[in-house]
């Protein structure tokens, strides 16, 4: 691969994965209840749903759902379903007053129980409950692979790029939720990120169902 297309490719990338979605959101909400470091199981959930979109779209099957609106739709309103699922958790620790928990830091262990496997299932459910993404890996890849030239080690290095990008990315944006925690741990303030976060949640999840016929 040129280094020119790969510097193109890593600024089209950057440029998209900033900008906050759903897995950046959770990101953000781990990080201000769990801590940084136990956020980043739901970094690493959430950039192994992109590669695993990713290796499906290279398989053909975001060609696949396009031709079929039936299996397109279906999947889309079970992840309109699921993300409208974590809202509603989310708006229902609202009416609990407690303050969140203390994230973890260096100098005390995790007040929180939810173990990492679960915040790595979160990441990834909400990393692949978008069937869009298939479609769109579909459309980006080709634009920057040459059919040239053997496009399995292209597919890497492109793959490879995108989950270096997307981890950095995401701990950014767990960071940035665990600097906030000491912050939410009023009670008041922490009943309004909860609610804040289940708004999120469900208007994303909502408009991904509005979406289907």
């Amino acid at each position: 691969m040129e280094l020119l297309t790969w510097i193109t490719y890593l600024g089209v990338i950057v440029a998209l994965i900033i900008f906050p979605g759903p897995v950046a959101l959770l990101c953000t909400s781990h990080g201000l209840r769990f801590g940084r470091r136990r956020a980043a199981a739901t970094v690493c959930g959430g950039t192994l749903a992109s590669l695993a979109l990713m290796v499906l779209s290279s398989l053909g099957l975001g060609a696949i759902l396009a031709a079929s609106e039936t299996a397109f739709h279906v999947l889309k309103l079970a992840g309109g379903a699921y993300l409208v699922i974590l809202g509603l958790q989310a708006w229902r620790r609202s009416g609990d007053d407690s303050p969140l928990d203390a994230p973890d830091t260096d100098a005390a262990p995790p007040l929180a129980t939810t173990s990492g496997l679960r915040l790595f299932r979160q990441g990834f459910l909400v990393g692949i409950s978008n069937p869009k993404d298939l479609l769109f890996f579909a459309a980006l890849f080709p634009n920057f692979i040459d059919v040239g030239v053997p496009q399995l080690s292209q597919f890497a290095i492109l793959a490879a790029t995108w989950a270096a990008v997307d981890l950095s990315l995401m701990w950014l944006y767990a960071a940035m939720g665990s600097g906030l925690g000491q912050w939410f741990r009023h009670p008041g303030r922490a009943r309004g990120f909860h609610r804040a976060t289940g708004g999120l949640f469900m208007a994303a999840g909502g408009s991904l169902i509005a979406t289907s016929p």
